[in-house]
């Protein structure tokens, strides 16, 4: 017998259907058959899963650094040579919500809706040794459950890191970076805009995105920032000069308190950096596949006596790690979505899907014939309600 993560008991087998991307650019749906339940652990069936077209699409395109390179744990270090992951890749993606259809524990209902990050496929059996999940409130729009798990942790650690620049260890709130600062957001993609959302709640004064594309730039404005065009949308030449004509601080002291820089291209970080005011700082939360050739460190980086800071998930800042862990981000992301769920939903998701649609709707993303800001895969789980 065969089941496509809907659970089944009574010892029949229980397949998956999985995305699988078996070269560049060759996307397919492949099966797996589900271990057994072991003590203390639970099966999900998959009811929405996130597409994160930026770390997903670099193994549709080959761009991704683990295909040439392995990482060195103990050295923080890429090594050349024998590549970490090899075609083909199964299982890609982080932004899952399930609802919980076999539970050998007590730590989680069956029934419930969870947050997990364990791939594209329709379902998975939790390990209670190595898998995380969130168990999300009653209410909660389950679509938007896929960014509590780890997209949304990703972005509210930006705004962490912004808050250990000002406050060192001494953090209390994830609103301590931004609130009441003039806030510049570079990249309106889905980790942009989350994190303008972020600050946006957390009482920034106000907010700035920069995109070169004008239907993301309206959702960024519908979200409550203000749209400032970059490249070919730039009203000036250099859009860094409108943002610094706008925030003054005082003598040869003008720009964004902060600047998130949420889009992989060099290009970018470059204006990021351009936007800051004086002694100030970019928090990092893009993805550099393609080198950064166009950044000049020897200009405003220098003169200004900037300062640039990597927020990844893998850490938080240093010092806040007793207070600060990814469990805490998760449910900082549950906040602000109870807060501007709503908006979010109705401008961020862009695009829902049915999961047979995945290898169509992947190979059409990365060569750029469909777009979307967020697009979300629908299985075959009726939604009760969490």
């Amino acid at each position: 017998m065969t089941d496509h993560g809907a659970g089944v008991t009574g010892g029949a087998t229980v397949r998956s259907r999985v995305l699988c991307v078996e070269a560049p650019g060759k996307i397919a749906l492949a099966e797996e058959e589900l271990p057994e339940v072991p003590e203390g652990g639970f099966r999900v069936a998959t009811a929405y899963s996130g597409i994160s077209t930026g770390t997903e699409l670099t193994y549709v395109k080959g761009t991704n650094p683990y295909l040439a390179a392995s990482w060195d744990r103990a050295l923080g270090l890429f090594r050349p040579g024998a590549p970490a992951v090899r075609y083909p890749v199964r299982g890609i993606g982080y932004m899952q919500v399930g609802r919980v259809v076999e539970a050998r524990t007590a730590a989680v209902r069956e029934g419930a809706l969870v947050a997990m990050a364990y791939g594209h496929r329709t379902g998975y059996v939790a390990d209670p040794l190595t898998d995380r999940f969130v168990e999300l409130p009653a209410g909660l729009d389950p679509v938007l459950g896929v960014y509590v798990a780890h997209m949304g942790p990703i972005c509210a650690n930006g705004l962490l890191h912004a808050a250990a620049d000002l406050h060192g260890p001494a953090v209390r709130d994830l609103g301590d970076g931004v609130r009441g600062r003039r806030v510049a957001v570079v990249g309106a993609g889905v980790v942009g805009l989350l994190t303008a959302s972020f600050a946006l709640a957390h009482g920034a004064a106000e907010v700035v995105v920069a995109d070169e594309t004008p239907a993301r730039l309206r959702i960024a404005e519908a979200l409550g920032a203000r749209a400032l065009g970059a490249g070919a949308l730039a009203t000036e030449e250099d859009p860094a000069v409108e943002l610094k004509r706008r925030w003054r601080h005082g003598p040869d002291d003008r720009g964004a308190d902060v600047v998130f820089q949420c889009r992989g291209q060099a290009r970018a970080l470059a204006l990021a950096l351009r936007m800051l005011r004086p002694q100030g700082t970019v928090v990092d939360l893009a993805f550099y596949t393609g080198g950064a050739d166009e950044v000049r460190l020897g200009e405003e980086f220098h003169h200004n006596g900037l300062s640039l800071r990597c927020a990844q998930i893998g850490r938080v800042p240093r010092g806040l790690a007793h207070a600060w862990d990814r469990e805490r981000l998760s449910y900082e992301t549950i906040a602000l979505l109870g807060q501007r769920g709503a908006v979010l939903r109705e401008h961020l998701v862009t695009e829902v899907a049915d999961f047979a649609e995945a290898p169509g709707l992947l190979a059409d993303l990365a060569a750029r014939r469909r777009h979307a800001v967020q697009a979300v895969l629908r299985c075959d789980v009726e939604d009760e309600g969490g």
